[in-house]
């Protein structure tokens, strides 16, 4: 967007929420639970998932050679991979957010509460802009083990679907902001992050 922070004021725009980085995970926790497309879209997701690694653990159940442990040593690989592709799921966010414009990138990150990050220093970003930045890495993970899920051996079928089910639920952040947005549909939304001060800002006008 082409707006500083210091212009939306003038343009119409209006403060409707900010949220500390450490009040990250209450937040998200709150717009996942609204009725919103992508709360939906996120529930969906994680279902299929499970429902794809439920039907790796039962192919071949009736066989001689069937290994309930090797299946379930084979499934927490899969969960190792997933949180390996962390630092590529943020490096897409950063990716993401220079293609839109953005230029004071960082990261962050909080192990107690389990949430990482990648941020855009004081860069507005429009709805469009923002949705572009949070789909990214699941869309870009989720296709490249959604491919590989078919080229594999058939034995490590389930450690891609169990990185598959990991990852999606590790997005809930992603669709939790997204929910935001979609929840405030009769404004046009816009936020930005004062890494500074470790906030990030949301602000509306009506369309």
């Amino acid at each position: 967007m082409n707006f500083r922070p210091d212009e939306l004021t003038q343009n119409g725009y209006t403060e409707i929420e900010s949220l500390h980085l450490k009040e990250l995970v209450p937040f998200i926790r709150r717009y996942i639970r609204k009725r919103t497309r992508f709360s939906m879209i996120y529930n969906l997701s994680n279902v299929l998932c499970f429902g794809l690694v439920g039907y790796f653990f039962a192919v071949g159940f009736k066989l001689p050679d069937y290994s309930l442990s090797v299946r379930f040593t084979h499934f927490c690989y899969g969960l190792a991979i997933a949180f390996a592709l962390l630092p590529l799921h943020e490096y897409i966010h950063v990716l993401a957010y220079k293609s839109q414009g953005a230029v004071n990138t960082s990261y962050d990150a909080n192990l107690k509460k389990f949430y990482f990050m990648a941020l855009a220093d004081q860069f507005v970003a429009s709805r469009k802009e923002f949705m572009v930045v949070a789909l990214a890495p699941f869309v870009c993970i989720s296709a490249m083990l959604s491919a590989l899920l078919w080229a594999v051996n058939p034995a490590w079928n389930i450690t891609l679907a169990a990185a598959l089910l990991a990852h999606t639920a590790m997005c809930s952040g992603d669709f939790g902001l997204l929910s935001f947005f979609d929840f405030h549909h009769d404004q046009d939304i816009v936020t930005y992050d004062d890494v500074e001060n470790g906030i990030s800002y949301f602000y509306g006008k009506p369309k």
